[in-house]
């Protein structure tokens, strides 16, 4: 089975997850590659997708939607998981707890009626020097925290679960 472990990153910690995931793949005995979708020139070369962008606004990065959008038609006939990266755990009380509600706004924003098997939001890097001075400010007003929060043991777990569920096909 070959699956694509397809993403769109701002700043790195999506492909790094990306990454991890493929390797996780590879590792139960599938062919996996990561890749950044708007490097992908034929979706339909593969069995099963792994899907992920950063979260800018509550929404994908456009090269991860337009890779949605456009391959829609293979997509419906394979089976597809989806990932975010965004900053839940970089978050500190009231805020923190709204990072599930994150979720199906996220979902929403997608093009289409991608179906998929599953949705994941995985917290990312959150660094200084990829916020503007007022982001800045505003992170640390409502308790941001700067730091790298990818959770490496969870992303390994899904990846498992994924290769898992892909052998019973």
């Amino acid at each position: 089975m070959n699956v694509l472990v397809g993403y769109a990153t701002a700043h790195g910690s999506t492909r790094g997850i990306a990454e991890r995931l493929a390797a996780g793949l590879r590792e139960a005995g599938l062919t996996a590659e990561a890749r950044p979708v708007e490097s992908v020139d034929d979706a339909s070369a593969y069995d099963a997708f792994v899907l992920g962008s950063a979260v800018h606004g509550q929404t994908w990065l456009d090269p991860a939607k337009d890779f949605v959008r456009a391959h829609a038609e293979v997509l419906g006939t394979r089976p597809v998981w989806l990932f975010s990266v965004g900053m839940p755990a970089a978050l500190r009380g009231p805020w923190k707890r709204m990072a599930d509600k994150e979720i199906p706004v996220i979902v929403a924003s997608l093009p289409g009626d991608q179906a998929y098997r599953e949705h994941r939001l995985f917290s990312g890097v959150v660094a200084r020097e990829q916020l503007p001075v007022t982001g800045r400010v505003l992170f640390r007003l409502v308790g941001g925290r700067f730091g790298d929060y990818r959770d490496w043991a969870a992303v390994d777990a899904w990846a498992a679960a994924i290769a898992a569920e892909l052998a019973r096909r």
